[in-house]
């Protein structure tokens, strides 16, 4: 099963849902086809870990640091990221590819150069958070909430069905593809005619 220290460990098909799991610490570990949905971690440490075909929906990540992890092909629906612990030890960005991350919270996170690539990200709060060089390539962002978020320089190259209020967010060097960029002017107040 799983140790207090975990280093370099491999996990597949491991089941720990609605567990709680409390100062345990994954350095380099790889998590494959587990199943965390309803977990509790609190106090844990993710280090440098992969997590593949994983289900973490609803996960509970109370002071929980999490530092350079990558998901891939994961469920993580409904998860309060802002619970987490956010210091100067997980200044290592976080990867999500092809994940379905609906109605999670990064409220007021600093998620510079994260990735979110070919995400589905329905309903996601992003307010008040500083999101420089994240990259979005690919994603759908329906229902994604921006206000007061810094998205300078990020990349929301081929992304779906956002809605970003140019008057209360900074979208400085930001990349849009063209087609998708006139969702844009939705927030200006003006008329659209062919």
């Amino acid at each position: 099963m799983i140790k207090d220290d975990n280093f370099a460990e491999e996990f597949i098909g491991l089941d720990l849902s609605n567990q709680k799991i409390e100062n345990v610490e994954f350095e380099a570990c790889t998590f494959t086809k587990c199943d965390f949905s309803n977990a509790s971690f609190k106090k844990c440490r993710f280090l440098d870990c992969k997590f593949e075909h994983c289900d973490l929906s609803l996960i509970s990540v109370l002071d929980s640091l999490f530092s350079g992890d990558s998901f891939v092909d994961c469920k993580l629906i409904g998860v309060d990221w802002s619970k987490a612990r956010w210091d100067a030890l997980s200044l290592v960005a976080l990867s999500f590819e092809r994940c379905l991350l609906s109605d999670s919270s990064f409220w007021g996170l600093k998620l510079r150069d994260w990735k979110f690539l070919e995400c589905i990200l329905k309903g996601v709060d992003f307010r008040e958070s500083d999101m420089q060089e994240v990259d979005f390539k690919f994603s759908n962002l329906s229902g994604t909430l921006f206000r007061n978020t810094n998205l300078k320089k990020a990349d929301l190259t081929n992304t779906t069905n956002f809605d970003i209020d140019l008057k209360t967010n900074d979208i400085k060097e930001a990349r849009f593809s063209r087609y998708e960029a006139i969702r844009l002017l939705g927030s200006l107040d003006i008329v659209l005619e062919d």
